[in-house]
């Protein structure tokens, strides 16, 4: 039986760790210990999330999000080191770029435990961004990086990375994975679009949320400026993350699209699968509007998804007002047409059960 110790502690983590929990259960021999450090620690940032996907009840639970980021990961590696100590697993699994990751993989290396990386190999080219620097640290230490795209598998061969005492492996992509299990569940238990009174097809969905934009005044102003205009012309519905309101506040900004509270993951689907477009700094909703064919305006200056924007599915304007109009303009009545697959047949959760239990 292999144990394994997996970290988790923002939305994107808990959509991946349910997809490959539920593969774990399925192929057995795996015995999984889930740590939840808190970086997502409210009920429509965590606890829903756990409902919703039918994620077991963490073993270890902190409750470490308030801090900086030097602070936040130095509380996460003390308590995880204690968990590894104290449970001595056969590996350490984390996902995707952020403190928490980071944070699991260090406690792990520092403790000679073998990492496993989910989505390893994604590169923006920018490391002023410290999701950037999480993963690419990240993967540096890892064992095993299961990438999820052709792209991602390229990087770590360009940075040397694709050695043979590592595991490097084209997955697929987990995230796929659960928006085609969830999708089903969406449209069936979902009220959302009656309880805002839309219809389908008939509103632009937005997000704004990474610190690149939410912490700068100007490029903040800019994209509120740009969905203001917006909402002038089209429905625009933006689920509102608790760090940009603060910030929108302090800034004396105002919206005048439809602001809603951050909503759960079943919600978020239903409201994906029927929104006519998507502005997003998202790295995760990048890929899920790629899922049910949406395009994509990406309000960030780079790209981990670098295949989307090659392939014409996701346009980066960046937090310019003028680019973010023009580039709804140019999608809004373009029909979707790539059929390209670029991350994986569903089937990635499964492929990294297989090598957890080696």
């Amino acid at each position: 039986m292999t144990k394994v110790l997996t970290v988790i502690g923002t939305r994107p983590q808990f959509i991946k760790a349910a997809a490959v929990s539920r593969a774990i259960n399925e192929h057995g021999g795996i015995k999984e210990i889930l740590l939840h450090t808190g970086q997502h620690y409210d009920d429509v940032m965590s606890d829903i999330f756990f409902r919703e996907m039918d994620i077991p009840k963490p073993d270890y639970h902190f409750s470490i999000n308030t801090s900086t980021h030097a602070t936040m990961t130095a509380q996460m590696l003390e308590g995880i080191e204690q968990a590894i100590i104290k449970e001595k697993p056969d590996k350490i699994l984390v996902y995707g770029d952020t403190n928490s990751t980071l944070a699991g993989a260090l406690a792990a290396s520092k403790l000679h435990m073998p990492v496993s990386h989910v989505e390893a190999g994604l590169r923006s080219f920018n490391m002023d961004m410290p999701e950037e620097v999480n993963r690419i640290l990240t993967d540096r230490v890892s064992t095993q990086l299961f990438c999820p795209t052709e792209a991602a598998m390229q990087n770590l061969q360009n940075e040397g990375l694709a050695t043979t005492d590592k595991t490097v492996v084209n997955t697929g992509d987990v995230m796929y994975d659960a928006a085609l299990y969830y999708a089903k569940q969406a449209s069936q238990r979902s009220t959302i679009l009656q309880q805002l009174g839309i219809s389908h097809d008939k509103y632009l969905l937005a997000t704004v949320h990474r610190a690149e934009n939410a912490d700068d005044k100007e490029r903040l102003t800019k994209i509120v400026n740009a969905i203001n205009t917006l909402a002038k012309q089209y429905t625009v519905v933006l689920p509102l993350h608790p760090r940009t309101k603060k910030m929108i506040e302090q800034y004396h900004l105002s919206l005048s699209c439809m602001v809603i509270n951050p909503v759960g993951y079943i919600d978020m689907l239903s409201l994906l699968q029927n929104c006519h477009l998507v502005l997003t700094d998202s790295g995760g909703l990048q890929k899920e509007a790629y899922f049910f064919h949406k395009y994509c305006i990406t309000l960030r200056d780079q790209t981990e998804w670098v295949e989307l924007t090659k392939a014409g599915c996701s346009t980066i304007t960046g937090a310019d007002e003028p680019k973010i109009l023009q580039a709804v303009a140019d999608m809004y009545d373009k029909p979707f047409r790539n059929g390209s697959v670029f991350y994986g047949d569903g089937h990635a959760a499964t492929i990294i059960a297989k090598h957890l239990a080696t």
